[in-house]
């Protein structure tokens, strides 16, 4: 197994396993967590990056709330004021062995984008360098759809790719993936996973057992199948167990990787964005961008949906509507009319030469489904 020879680590911790049902931080909790993984990294050959949900949970008790709210801006209320009580307990918790941590806020749709997505990695990298664990948690005071994902396994799972982990292991308060309801007698844990084949019978539920998270199980395998899918080898068990995942030792379940590590930011773009309009693409178009992996040219698109900007993910579609494709576009949406069906030299000549460009380039384009 690769667990032992793992030497940089995520971590993710889910709100039910750090939290009350009512809400607020149970300070044993986490001290027993920080336990484990300054134990970890205290010979200095492991690094630890840690992904920790609970801010909302955290900030429930504070603000007399007794369950977590549905709206969304008491949910971002919560966040803001969960979020202090959450690293300023895990300060003074890692303190305790003499290590500072380092708050990182990501945005999933941010970290698509190149320049953002190489500062979340120099980040991350430069406080592990430096000695100090990483808290990384979404920006949830300003999210939108992310706040609602479910959780932060996804989250997890893409800060693996970005840091090139050598593994993840996803705590909740489950022991492992099992073929029913673990609360049903007759149940077996699922000890290893070669491949979405050795899963596809399993029926996962959709919410988390405490009721101050959002995730469920159903998060969780997704998390570990986009992670084993970019090389990076998943643990799946509970937080009281998270001593034993980290030494190796049989517990949980295995998740083995199941393609190539690789630093392409496009995992992120595949996984993380949230597009905002759409693109149809004609039957030459679609064939060079699927099978010929290149860029995307005005002459190839038939029709334009949204209200998006330059910069932003859409979604690439086939005349039928399946979406083949997911890029960062490079013009306005309220642009993009007058450039349907016409070559780029056509349009540098009337419109100017900042026109003789790709609407997607293939650097920043990811294929669904080939």
């Amino acid at each position: 197994m690769q667990v032992t020879q793992a030497r940089r680590i995520v971590v993710k911790v889910g709100s039910s396993s750090l939290t009350t049902a009512a809400g607020g931080l149970d300070a044993d909790r986490v001290d027993a967590l920080v336990d484990v993984l300054a134990k970890v990294r205290s010979g200095g050959e492991k690094e630890i990056v840690l992904v920790s949900s609970g801010a909302i949970a955290a900030g429930l008790a504070p603000l007399g709330l007794a369950r977590r709210p549905k709206d969304l801006a008491r949910q971002q209320a919560a966040a803001s004021v969960g979020q202090g009580l959450l690293v300023a307990r895990y300060t003074a918790s890692f303190a305790r062995y003499g290590v500072r941590v380092g708050q990182v806020l990501l945005t999933t749709d941010d970290t698509s984008r190149r320049a953002h997505y190489r500062n979340a990695y120099r980040t991350l990298d430069q406080l592990l360098d430096m000695g100090a664990v990483p808290v990384v948690n979404e920006n949830d005071t300003v999210a939108t759809d992310e706040i609602r994902f479910g959780d932060n396994d996804r989250l997890a799972a893409l800060v693996a790719h970005l840091v090139r982990a050598d593994l993840l292991v996803l705590l909740s308060d489950v022991d492992g993936l099992y073929d029913g309801d673990p609360a049903r007698p007759g149940t077996t844990r699922i000890d290893e996973v070669r491949g979405p084949a050795d899963i596809a019978h399993v029926q996962t539920g959709s919410a988390g057992k405490a009721g101050v998270g959002t995730g469920g199980m159903v998060t969780k395998v997704e998390a570990a199948r986009i992670a084993a899918a970019a090389g990076v080898p998943v643990v799946l068990t509970s937080a009281s167990r998270a001593a034993d995942a980290l030494a190796g030792r049989a517990t949980g379940t295995y998740f083995h990787s199941t393609g190539r590590r690789s630093a392409d930011r496009l995992l992120w773009l595949a996984h993380a964005s949230t597009p905002q309009g759409s693109l149809t693409l004609d039957d030459g178009a679609v064939r060079a961008v699927v099978h010929g992996r290149k860029s995307l040219l005005p002459a190839g698109i038939a029709g334009v949906e949204g209200e998006f900007s330059a910069g932003d993910p859409v979604e690439l579609r086939d005349t039928e509507g399946r979406a083949v494709a997911r890029g960062l576009v490079n013009f306005d949406a309220k642009e993009i009319p007058q450039l349907l069906g016409r070559s780029t030299r056509e349009l540098a000549q009337e419109l100017g030469p900042e026109y003789e460009r790709e609407v997607v380039h293939r650097d920043d384009l990811v294929v669904l489904h080939p």
